[in-house]
């Protein structure tokens, strides 16, 4: 329900969705509450009014990634989809933009709308990456005051409608795009992020607020938004969000959980902050590849090395060396490729964006797991290098003893 409180002298009027009603208050009027003022206190029987309801323009967006294999070929994309050549990526605002940028820029495509069961249609686009993975932002419009803001957010979070129908959407358009699909993976790993754009609070001709005037006076909405949380939070998971935000310019505003983001900012400002939360949710899903693959491969070790050992168990190391070095060294260069995918040579605050990004997201956690099992599994390496080697000499050995013995059979048996 959208609801604005006009105050004039001793006339408050309450404009719903469902109608007009109209209280003239005097001394003798039937209290129906105690009415707050515009700073947000409560208006009994009615919820919180957010410092006099402004209404929210903006919108929602869903970043639904999938590595779906270990290449994309750009090349045969952009002849597939008949578009240009590629331009430099992000379009970044501020004044320094030359110096962040993708290496190879994702082929940008429009994609048919998703539509819910619950009614609502979402906008689409694909971006497909180089290393593989396809991304399908998800938007849809909204204006609303802050309760329901709040109550949509929470709805569309995670919701698996919208994950599901996403997913039909990228099966059937990449089941057209093989050719450009360079070792295709047998299970698709996805990841879904979100973010709450807010683009205008209240009139458009009234004076913009700045990000500290916003989180002083809707701080605990912004929370629940991020979160997609119905009831407030404690202080403490408020001061906990909040305390990472970031601006650039006074009016605007950057607050990013680990699974949401809210974004206060024009449309041009908001436009490579999203590309930013969308690489580094590609990196996290890279690294999610990585992780699943060095389990498996270290899985392997394991058992190569624990089951029963013969004579010749050390000889059938070397090939399984091999095997294991090729794959601990695809990895590396995989997150390699992952990682240098974006450049931030100068530009200190999108570089900010990207590490305070990776560090909520869960990329640096990751990285640290993946790094560790890179780790372990060079020590298996080196170890199985070392058996094997050990068991080589022990051979050679072995032989040049057994060659001494009959020599010095057929000297004794000379005599």
């Amino acid at each position: 329900m959208f609801i604005v409180i006009r105050q004039c002298y001793a006339t408050i009027t309450i404009e719903a969705k469902f109608g007009f009603i109209e209280w003239l208050l005097g001394e003798d009027s039937p209290k129906w509450g105690s009415f707050s003022r515009s700073d947000g206190a409560q208006l009994g029987g009615m919820g919180v009014i957010w410092a006099g309801m402004r209404p929210c323009n903006g919108s929602f967006h869903a970043l639904v990634l999938y590595d779906i294999a270990e290449e994309l070929d750009l090349e045969i994309l952009r002849a597939s989809l008949g578009t240009g050549p590629p331009a430099r990526k992000p379009e970044f605002k501020l004044p320094a933009p030359v110096y962040v940028r993708f290496e190879n820029p994702p082929v940008v495509e429009t994609s048919e709308p998703v539509r819910l069961s619950t009614g609502e249609t979402f906008a689409g686009r694909f971006q497909y990456f180089d290393y593989g993975v396809v991304s399908l932002e998800l938007e849809l419009q909204f204006e609303c005051d802050w309760e329901e803001l709040i109550r949509l957010s929470s709805r569309w979070i995670d919701a698996p409608d919208l994950e599901r129908c996403a997913m039909q959407v990228a099966r059937k358009r990449m089941a057209g795009l093989n050719r450009a699909v360079r070792r295709a993976y047998p299970e698709w790993l996805d990841e879904v992020y979100y973010a709450v754009h807010l683009r205008e609070l209240g009139d458009p001709a009234s004076r913009r607020l700045t990000g500290a005037e916003l989180v002083s006076q809707y701080g605990g909405a912004i929370t629940q938004v991020v979160r997609g949380e119905i009831n407030p939070l404690s202080p403490a998971e408020e001061r906990e969000l909040l305390g990472s935000s970031m601006s650039y310019y006074p009016t605007d505003l950057l607050v990013v959980g680990w699974m949401t983001a809210f974004v206060y900012d024009t449309d041009e400002g908001a436009a490579p902050i999203f590309q930013l939360l969308e690489y580094t949710n590609s990196q996290l899903l890279e690294y999610r590849r990585y992780d699943e693959v060095l389990t498996r491969v270290l899985k392997r070790a394991y058992d190569s090395l624990g089951g029963p050992r013969s004579p010749l168990s050390s000889w059938k190391l070397a090939s399984e060396a091999k095997r294991f070095n090729r794959l601990r060294l695809e990895i590396t260069e995989l997150a390699e490729r992952t990682d240098n995918a974006i450049k931030f040579l100068s530009d200190m605050f999108y570089a900010r964006v990207y590490q305070l990004a990776s560090s909520k997201i869960g990329v640096n956690d990751y990285r640290r797991i993946v790094d560790d099992k890179q780790r372990i599994a060079r020590q298996f390496y080196d170890f199985m290098v070392s058996d094997f080697r050990d068991a080589r000499t022990f051979a050679l050995e072995l032989m040049v003893v057994i060659i001494l013995v009959i020599e010095l059979i057929f000297l004794f048996r000379g005599k």
